[in-house]
């Protein structure tokens, strides 16, 4: 007994794939808007706290277009909370960034020297005294702070995103912003303009 092929069940084969790969699609472009939404909102406050963390708006930038890479990929685990998720990315991303500035040092003009170059009064404005003033804290409590007040997270949040202790994000808090209140006040003393006009 022969078996003969009937080409009519293929058919059915190429559809059912047809439909699966529409549904595929429009789950994809679904996922597509969520982020895009997302990238939307959250890009503005990410890219001001990676301003803070690093020295450059290039490795700011860099660390953002990381965080949002990496978020995107994880999308369906980020989704549920992707401003927590994407504010851990951003610190982890910066960190990266900091470890490989000590691996791999760049030869350039140390910003100092060219604060003597241009007078400062000139040359800073009051967020670059500040930003300045916050990268002399230790790394916790600049991460601390940059998380709790300029990323609005809560103490839960930055625990979460800098993996790290409550208790431990609650004194490094106290603790950095009693050092950058003392750290304000000495540059204001040497007459440095620190506060709006």
């Amino acid at each position: 007994m022969k078996i003969r092929w009937n080409p009519a069940p293929r058919a059915g084969i190429k559809d059912a794939v047809r439909g699966i790969r529409a549904i595929a699609a429009g789950a994809r472009a679904s996922r597509d808007a969520e982020f895009t939404e997302f990238v939307q909102a959250a890009s503005p406050s990410l890219l001001r706290a990676a301003l803070v963390l690093l020295d450059s708006r290039e490795d700011a930038e860099d660390a953002l277009q990381v965080t949002m890479l990496r978020t995107y990929r994880r999308w369906e685990q980020a989704k549920d909370a992707p401003q927590a998720y994407a504010r851990a990315v951003l610190v982890n991303a910066c960190r990266e960034r900091w470890r490989h500035r000590g691996r791999h040092p760049e030869i350039s003009q140390d910003l100092d020297e060219l604060a003597n170059v241009v007078s400062f009064a000139e040359a800073v404005d009051r967020r670059h005294v500040l930003v300045r003033v916050l990268r002399q804290l230790p790394d916790i409590q600049r991460e601390v702070l940059v998380c709790r007040y300029l990323l609005d997270a809560t103490v839960a949040e930055t625990a979460t995103a800098l993996d790290i202790a409550e208790g431990t994000v609650k004194s490094a808090a106290s603790r950095g912003l009693d050092q950058l209140r003392q750290l304000l006040y000495d540059e204001e003393k040497r007459g440095r303009r620190v506060h709006p006009r």
